[in-house]
């Protein structure tokens, strides 16, 4: 687990969020209080819960980004999901423990990727030495060593073989053969697909169901020519997988998932029960409600890869939070929220920097965009101050969609260069003031217009 402290990870995060520094701070901390319950003795370690979190704020001001790049930052396994993608159990829909079985589908496939990577280097000179024997094919006599799905070892070779084996060995790693075709054995589909449906709040018994069906119907093999790169990169993976233990991924992506997962619940406030109303569809938010309350408490989760304890998951609810308020939650629940912070609503100033200062912010993705056709594009500082003006007026005047109204006036302010650039390669193109008036004025005229923009 990444051991940085509170002030590097809010500098990390400055990185690509602007704005919103008490969030920032709050999450750090609980980062590395995570950290820190590692470093405990085990007895008082398993004592120490984490202290989950609520952000509010409107739609677009960095709630998920803040999350995900948290996730980044640390490390750990991370799954974001809508709170009202859930049912009551009994309903039809999904059930609350779904969440902490797609959480370890995302921890084993964290820990399988970086497996991978440490047996990378056998796998690739596994996978070239069957790339020369399809080349050279063995007399008939010789059955090749990973024939019965063992490691892979080169059959032997007669002393005569050798000259030519090291000619096409220097020639492969050149890449001059990455266009040749050769024939391998690829896995295709089996022929039985069977989808099960499964039933709510037993979702488990229809992934044990598929596999199943899987193994009892496994998929074919069947020859087929390919270009030798393209053969390369699957015999790549079909060596790491036999030198990977999978029953150690697991293990290791169950612990991670248990120690260091972080579950992102958004729309948090879509469930939230206002009590002054009654009727069906605040029973069924109240339902989800406390279905959610043990597995966030700390349970047991049932999974295809077995017993997930979510005692020391990190939950982060987020939601606007514009007709609930947290106090509408359950009491229970509220409870295991401690941590509430509200982020603030972007203004013209914020929209600037966002243009400007972030790593990735969309005027430089924009810039090598354009680069790949050949065409230079650059803003002057009075562009892109009249561009978050535009987004702070049409926030105001329609539905504020936060720093996602910057995507839409960005496509539309380059859409004629986006449009004409294999035309104007070579040319230099600098967007001043004038030019994003002219290319958003129908924007700004029309104020109808402005709310069916997104």
């Amino acid at each position: 687990m990444s051991n940085l402290t509170p002030r590097e990870i809010v500098s990390e995060l400055d990185r690509y969020i602007i704005g919103q520094h008490e969030a920032k701070r709050m999450v750090a901390i609980a980062m590395r209080n995570r950290w820190r319950r590692q470093q405990l003795d085990p007895e008082l370690r398993d004592e120490i819960a984490p202290k989950n979190i609520i952000l509010m704020g409107p739609t677009g001001v960095g709630k998920t980004e803040i999350a995900r790049r948290l996730a980044r930052l640390s490390g750990c396994p991370f799954f974001k999901v809508e709170a009202t993608k859930f049912t009551e159990v009994g309903y039809v829909g999904r059930d609350v423990e779904s969440m902490i079985r797609d959480l370890m589908e995302v921890g084993v496939s964290m820990v399988k990727k970086e497996e991978t990577q440490k047996v990378r280097i056998k796998a690739e000179k596994n996978a070239e030495e069957r790339i020369l024997d399809l080349l050279l094919p063995a007399p008939k006599s010789q059955t090749p060593a990973y024939a019965n799905g063992s490691e892979y070892e080169p059959a032997p070779e007669k002393p005569k073989d050798d000259s030519t084996r090291e000619k096409f060995r220097k020639m492969f790693r050149a890449g001059q053969l990455d266009e040749r075709e050769i024939e391998m054995e690829v896995t295709v589909q089996s022929g039985a697909q069977v989808e099960i449906m499964s039933i709510p709040g037993m979702e488990e018994m229809g992934h044990n169901m598929q596999d199943m069906f899987s193994r009892m119907f496994p998929g074919k093999r069947k020859t087929r020519k390919v270009k030798i790169r393209e053969a390369y990169e699957q015999l790549i993976e079909e060596e790491a997988d036999k030198l990977i233990d999978m029953d150690t991924v697991v293990e290791l992506a169950r612990e991670r998932v248990e120690q260091t997962g972080i579950l992102f619940v958004d729309e948090l406030d879509k469930i939230a029960t206002r009590h002054e109303h009654g009727g069906g569809t605040d029973v069924s938010r109240e339902g989800v409600q406390r279905d959610m309350l043990p597995v966030v408490e700390g349970c047991v989760v049932n999974t295809k890869y077995g017993m997930v304890n979510t005692d020391h998951i990190l939950f982060i609810g987020a939601g606007a939070f514009h007709f609930a308020k947290p106090s509408d939650l359950i009491p229970e629940l509220q409870g295991r929220f401690p941590l509430r912070e509200e982020l603030a609503p972007l203004h013209k100033e914020e929209f600037y920097r966002i243009l400007t200062e972030p790593k990735n912010a969309l005027t430089v993705q924009y810039k090598a965009l354009l680069k790949t056709e050949g065409m230079d594009i650059d803003f002057s500082k009075e562009a892109l101050e009249t561009v978050a003006e535009y987004a702070e007026r049409i926030n105001e005047e329609s539905e504020n969609i936060g720093a996602r109204r910057l995507y839409t006036l960005m496509e539309k302010l380059l859409a004629e260069l986006s449009f004409d650039a294999p035309d104007k390669s070579g040319q230099s193109v600098m967007i001043d003031k004038d030019y994003v008036r002219n290319q958003l004025e129908e924007v700004t005229e029309d104020r109808d217009l402005s709310r069916y923009i997104l």
